[in-house]
C-alpha cells in the first residue's frame, strides 16, 4: 500500500476514535444536531475502518503463511502454505482497491431525498401517457425499496397522464440509487389510438435534484413573488372554488413553480418551496462544478426523439440504457420497478470512473 493511501486510512482511524468520544459526551448527546451529525460521521467512517482492518489483517496472515513455508520441511504442507499466502493477498489486493474507492470522492447528496420531474415532451399525446407510465414505474422502484412516494406537483394530459409530474422520494440512499435516471427517455410502440398498428416514438424527460433542507437554501421573501388562483383540472376545468393553487416566482433566476394538487393554500405553498429550494440547490451545485456535473438544462435534454439516455422498445421487449450499451429483455418486469439492474451497472461504471481519477 502507497504511503499517501496509508496515511489517509490512518486519518479515518483517528476520526473514527473522535466520533466515538463524541458520541459518548454529555453536551453532544443532550444536543439532537450535534448527536446526529457524529452518528452520522461515525456510519460514514466504520465500514472505511473496518475494511482497513481486514486488509492489515489479510497482509499480516499472508507474511506469517509465507514465513512458515520457507522453514516447513513437508513439501505438501509447504504447498498449502504457499496457496494460503497467495489467496490472503488476493484477499488484500482486492480490498486495497475497495479501500481506494471508498475513499474517493463522492456525491455530498448521495443519502438525501430526491425530487423526480417527468415531463412530457416530444410525441404529442402519447408522450404524456408515457410520462404517465415512468411515474409509475417509479413508483414501484421505490416501493420495492420501501421509500416513500410523495406527490408534489402534477398537471394532467388531455388523454391521459401527464404533462407535468413533480414528486418526492424519500429513503435511505434514494438519490444515489435515482440519480442515474435523469435525462430523455424514449419508448417506442403502438399506441392505443393507432389503428395502422404503425410504432409511434415519444419523449419523456426526467430531472433528478435532491431535496435540500431550509437552512441549505435560504430564500428571501422579497425575491418571491407569490400569486393564488383556482385549481384546474385537465382541459383547463375548475377542480376547486377557492383560490388554493399557489404559483411562485423566484425572481433573480425567473424560475416558476406551481402547486395546486392540495386542497390547502398553504399546503400547496409548502410543497412550491421545497420544489424551489431543490432547483436552486441544483443551479448553485452546477454552477460550482460546472466542469465535472451536467447542469439541469442538459440532465433534461431538449426533448427531441433523437435524445435518449434509454430506449423502451415494446416490440422488441427490450429496455437499452446507452450510456451504459446494456440491454435488457424484460420490458414489462421493468416498468414494474425493476430498475436495480440498470442501476446497479451505472453505479459500478460510477465507481470504475472515480478510481481511475488522480488523486
Amino acid at each position: 500500500m502507497d504511503a499517501a493511501l496509508l496515511a489517509r486510512l490512518q486519518e479515518v482511524r483517528r476520526a473514527l476514535e473522535q466520533s466515538l468520544e463524541k458520541l459518548a459526551d454529555p453536551e453532544v448527546l443532550a444536543d439532537h444536531t450535534r448527536y446526529t451529525e457524529a452518528a452520522r460521521r461515525h456510519a460514514e467512517l466504520k465500514p472505511v475502518a473496518e475494511a482497513f482492518d481486514a486488509f492489515l489483517a489479510a497482509e499480516a496472515d499472508a507474511a506469517e503463511a509465507r514465513e512458515l513455508a520457507a522453514v516447513e520441511v513437508d513439501p505438501d504442507m509447504a504447498g498449502e502454505l504457499e496457496a494460503l499466502a497467495r489467496g490472503r493477498e488476493a484477499d488484500a489486493t482486492a480490498l486495497q482497491e475497495r479501500l481506494r474507492l471508498m475513499l474517493a470522492p463522492r456525491d455530498p447528496n448521495d443519502q438525501k431525498d430526491v425530487i423526480i420531474e417527468v415531463r412530457a415532451a416530444a410525441g404529442g399525446d402519447e408522450a404524456g401517457i408515457w410520462a404517465g407510465d415512468l411515474f409509475r414505474m417509479y413508483q414501484r422502484y421505490a416501493e420495492r425499496h420501501r421509500w416513500t412516494v410523495e406527490t408534489l406537483a402534477s398537471s394532467g394530459a388531455d388523454s391521459g397522464g401527464f404533462k407535468e409530474v413533480v414528486f418526492a422520494v424519500k429513503g435511505r440512499g434514494a438519490y444515489s440509487r435515482l440519480k442515474f435516471e435523469a435525462g430523455p427517455h424514449r419508448v417506442q410502440r403502438v399506441p392505443k389510438t393507432e389503428s395502422q398498428g404503425r410504432i409511434h416514438t415519444s419523449i419523456a424527460t426526467v430531472a433528478v435534484l435532491p431535496e435540500v433542507e431550509e437552512v441549505e437554501v435560504q430564500i428571501a421573501e422579497n425575491d418571491l413573488q407569490i400569486d393564488v388562483f383556482r385549481s384546474t383540472g385537465p382541459g383547463g376545468q375548475s377542480v376547486n372554488t377557492t383560490d388554493s393553487a399557489v404559483r411562485i416566482t423566484h425572481k433573480p433566476t425567473g424560475l416558476v413553480v406551481t402547486c395546486q394538487d392540495e386542497k390547502s393554500q398553504l399546503q400547496n405553498k409548502a410543497k412550491a418551496l421545497r420544489v424551489l429550494r431543490a432547483r436552486l440547490f441544483q443551479i448553485e451545485a452546477d454552477r460550482q462544478h460546472a466542469a465535472q456535473a451536467a447542469d439541469r438544462r442538459s440532465q433534461v435534454g431538449t426533448g427531441e426523439r433523437a435524445e435518449k439516455i434509454r430506449t423502451y422498445n415494446y416490440r422488441e421487449n427490450r429496455v437499452t440504457d446507452h450510456r451504459i450499451g446494456l440491454t435488457i429483455k424484460r420490458l414489462p418486469e421493468i416498468l414494474e420497478g425493476e430498475l436495480d439492474e440498470f442501476v446497479d451497472a451505472l453505479t459500478q461504471e460510477d465507481e470504475a470512473r472515480r478510481l481511475a481519477e488522480p488523486g
